[in-house]
């Protein structure tokens, strides 16, 4: 699988080269700009872009509105955003129209290199992958009803499942059968008023529209 990074640290883009390359990724381009990113996708067309959010050279969002460029001329391209604090806006800028493909991370997860692979395949094989940080913060700021109806546990399961996790997953996480995360998602669907999907992009999707991520 062929990859992009754009990091204007070179330490980090270094270490995210070298992590890439041993699971197996060709890394096509590794750029410090958002230009420069833009350039190496045409010229390569990777299977998934690794980009800063702040970027030269204004280091402001040139990282997001790059990524976002690159899901609408090549909407295939998965791309996952690194960020050193949580800011919910260039997540719901980047979620705003499709879950598919898409993560959003603090840098603090890269040096946790098993945790980062994780999220790496799982952007690059079509998936979601939210940092946690950004899901608490979401769920904190929304604190209201009808996510009052939900119990502790319930809550436990939506933050896990707007991570962008499969059932087992969370299952694994939470120390319980995959039958208890089917039964405590169907509550949580019923609860905020959300019809039941299998399809774990779409159920993303239903989450992260309650939220209100996705306006």
């Amino acid at each position: 699988m062929r990859a992009v990074i754009a990091e204007d640290s070179v330490l980090l883009r270094v270490g995210i080269v070298k992590v890439l390359e041993s699971e197996g990724y060709e890394v096509a381009a590794a750029v410090g700009d958002a230009e420069t990113l833009l350039a190496a996708v045409e010229e390569h067309r990777p299977q998934i872009v690794v980009a800063d959010v702040r970027m030269p050279p204004g280091f402001a969002d040139e990282g997001v509105r790059a990524a976002l460029m690159i899901r609408r001329q090549w909407p295939d391209t998965a791309v996952l955003l690194l960020s050193q604090y949580v800011e919910e806006r260039y997540a719901a800028d980047l979620l705003a129209k499709n879950t598919s493909g898409v993560g959003y991370l603090l840098k603090q997860r890269v040096a946790n290199v098993d945790e980062f692979v994780e999220a790496l395949q799982r952007v690059a094989a079509g998936g979601t992958a939210l940092d946690p940080e950004v899901v608490a913060q979401l769920l904190l700021r929304r604190d209201r009803d009808p996510l009052h109806r939900l119990t502790p546990r319930e809550r436990d399961v939506l933050a896990l499942m707007a991570e962008g996790r499969s059932n087992t997953a969370i299952a694994d996480s939470l120390v319980v059968s995959d039958s208890a995360v089917a039964k405590h998602i169907n509550s949580i669907l019923t609860k905020l008023d959300l019809p039941p999907a299998e399809d774990t992009h779409r159920r993303v999707l239903a989450v992260l529209r309650f939220l209100e991520v996705s306006q």
